[in-house]
């Protein structure tokens, strides 16, 4: 049987196999950014992989991006998430947060008072933003943060570990990928201060390791973990010397000795496969970092395995898959045909492609 399936350590998180569950914003929360009900069942049905990542869950109003995404700020937003980690707990499952701040990825729709989003500097994410009602408009031009504001927002993330605490997760991941907030940080083609917040890698990583810290402060290391995407340009966020930046970003992450890197890299020839020529990274990331990588980026069962065996990774995050597939570990185990996943309902909604995927369970009663 394939290591996929024995049990591995994170720090502190003793997980029964290599396979987590990725951070999937499904946009189903209700009033007060408060997780759905359904969000119990949703969960619960996929506590059989070793490691399931909260769908982003913005650390405060500013830090939304998107209609109807959960946070984890209130005590609303707490009595939520209880019984969502109560249900995986229960079924012998581990379960992080995911705290998030899109930063530029934002409208004023959703920022307190209506006000312009916020970045490190004042340039507008490519793209279009969803609206409340999920219509589409153009990214606005951010306002660049001051340096009070920026010690605010590490105030908000330590506050946000606080309450996911409460909440009785098992640890926390910082999202630092995908062109949000820190990530916008860490990418010069975001990034143009010229204060301590930018200019070269050290001023560059400077926002994402005081974020780290405050929370590794709430938490203890071995329950934070962290998601990078060096060579994603989600948004928009590139950067001109990915290798440059983000190996600087893993070996100083090392001192912290954090329970996990979450790496997004795209298998070839899947459709996450990186694009323009950017570096493989996965490999030497690894090795700077010294601690366990999950890998993230299209993979099937074989290319899982063959990620471990080569090197670039100790376990493996799967998206798409998990969310159309509750029962993933199973079907790998057996090589087992998936379900096929209903992109139309991957967004808003409610039961129907969200807690009605059949497993192989129903399906052979």
């Amino acid at each position: 049987m394939s290591s996929l399936f024995d049990p591995i350590d994170l720090g502190a998180l003793r997980l029964k196999n290599h396979i987590a569950m990725a951070p999937l914003t499904r946009s189903r929360a209700v009033e007060g950014e408060v997780p759905t009900p359904l969000a119990v069942e949703y969960y619960a049905q996929r506590a059989s992989t070793g490691l399931i990542i909260s769908e982003a869950t913005q650390i405060s109003r500013q830090g939304q991006g998107y209609p109807n995404t959960p946070g984890i700020f209130t005590d609303e937003q707490v009595a939520g998430w209880k019984p969502i980690v109560d249900a995986v707990h229960a079924r012998g499952g581990t379960m992080v947060a995911q705290l998030w701040h899109v930063g530029r990825v934002s409208i004023p729709d959703y920022q307190p008072d209506g006000g312009q989003a916020v970045a490190p500097s004042a340039i507008a994410a490519e793209g279009r933003a969803m609206r409340p009602d999920f219509s589409m408009t153009p990214f606005q031009t951010p306002r660049a943060l001051t340096v009070d504001e920026i010690r605010s927002i590490v105030a908000d993330y330590a506050h946000a570990a606080e309450m996911a605490k409460k909440a009785g997760f098992d640890g926390v991941e910082v999202h630092a990928a995908n062109g949000y907030l820190i990530d916008q940080f860490l990418k010069d083609g975001s990034n143009q201060r010229t204060d301590s917040y930018g200019g070269s890698v050290e001023n560059r990583s400077r926002f994402m390791l005081e974020v780290v810290a405050a929370v590794v402060a709430v938490w203890g290391a071995d329950r934070v973990g962290i998601r990078l995407s060096p060579s994603n340009g989600a948004n928009g966020t590139k950067d001109s010397d990915p290798a440059a930046i983000f190996l600087h970003a893993a070996a100083a992450l090392k001192p912290f000795g954090l329970a996990y890197l979450h790496l997004i890299e795209g298998e070839p020839d899947t459709p996450m496969s990186i694009k323009d020529g950017a570096p493989q990274l996965a490999k030497p990331i690894r090795e700077a970092f010294g601690g366990p990588v999950m890998l993230n980026g299209g993979l099937t069962r074989e290319l899982a395995e063959k990620a471990i065996a080569e090197g670039r990774a100790d376990l493996i995050s799967s998206g798409v898959p998990v969310l159309s597939n509750p029962d993933l570990v199973e079907r790998w185990k057996r090589n087992a045909p998936l379900n096929a996943p209903d992109k139309a309902t991957f967004y808003g909604g409610g039961a129907k492609g969200y807690t009605d995927y059949p497993t192989l369970e129903t399906v052979e009663a």
